[in-house]
């Protein structure tokens, strides 16, 4: 059995989450250091430890859900670690990528289009706290990429 406080430390991304406000916006910015060391691997490794961190976002997220009685809780960020990692996955770090990452998901993870509002309202567990912030780091990461493409071609 795992214990409580690793739980709600893992899920709350070493305590980002228990900021007094804004605690998606500082559960994000854990992600900031994770770009930094994925972007140094190879891309085998990068999926690998993404694949890694997604199975963990989910159990810690259901697991701190339900200790919290709040399957998506504010203080449960890790699923806002996951969509940014989604948004920049595979890109190389730069800080600039890193901060115009950071405010694409946040734009997307506020507005949740379709699939992620979908994620957001039916599924009240793990998966659906961590898949409507991946959903939103993908349209992130389209946005991302495409004003990357388009700032080689200026």
């Amino acid at each position: 059995m795992t214990s409580r406080p690793f739980i709600l430390i893992l899920s709350s991304n070493l305590g980002l989450g228990y900021a007094p406000i804004a605690p998606g916006t500082f559960g994000t910015l854990a992600g900031i250091p994770c770009f930094w060391l994925l972007a140094q691997r190879s891309m085998a490794i990068q999926l690998a430890v993404f694949l890694a961190l997604l199975i963990l976002s989910i159990w810690a997220a259901q697991q701190a859900g339900e200790i919290h009685g709040n399957a998506d809780d504010g203080r449960i960020v890790i699923d806002e670690l996951m969509g940014y990692l989604t948004t920049v996955l595979f890109l190389p770090f730069t800080w600039p990528t890193a901060l115009a990452a950071f405010v694409l998901f946040r734009i997307f993870d506020i507005l949740k289009p379709p699939p992620a509002s979908t994620f957001d309202r039916n599924l009240k567990n793990g998966f659906g706290v961590v898949l409507d912030d991946v959903a939103a780091g993908l349209y992130a990461a389209a946005v991302l990429r495409t004003g990357l493409w388009l700032s080689t071609q200026l």
